[in-house]
């Protein structure tokens, strides 16, 4: 579909808690990359570090001017945030739940549909090296 961006998010921590970062790889409806990002962000959860790459790739794509997008996609492999998010499952956990709630904020002020997907580990390598890299260069 034209006018759609695909966006795929990993977060991911050594240890749970432990040290943790997040990458996300956004790409146009025509394959073309427009960013890869990784960033640390300190220590969590596993569970926090994929909500957190979903919340970074929401801030980049409200800085960076969207334009004629129509849609959003995400891709990630946790299946408890997409479950959460796609309303399959209960949020137990308040801190989980006031991700939840900020991606909810993200997402009205981007102001276009947006969609949660599952996927293997495999379909989402660019975003899980980004996770890994970061982690690598932090404690080599």
């Amino acid at each position: 579909m034209k006018g759609q961006l695909f966006v795929f998010t990993d977060g991911g921590a050594r240890g749970n808690p432990g040290p943790a970062a997040v990458g996300f790889v956004v790409k146009n409806d025509t394959g073309k990359v427009l960013v890869r990002q990784g960033k640390y962000i300190g220590e969590t959860t596993n569970n926090v570090a994929e909500y957190s790459a979903i919340v970074e790739a929401l801030k980049w794509l409200l800085v960076n001017s969207i334009g004629s997008i129509k849609s959003v996609d995400f891709f990630l492999d946790s299946k408890l945030v997409v479950c959460q998010l796609n309303g399959l499952y209960k949020i137990k956990k308040s801190h989980l739940r006031d991700l939840f709630v900020e991606v909810r904020k993200l997402e009205k002020s981007l102001g276009i549909k947006t969609t949660y997907r599952q996927v293997s580990r495999e379909k989402n390598y660019d975003a899980d090296f980004l996770v890994n890299k970061v982690l690598d260069e932090r404690n080599p």
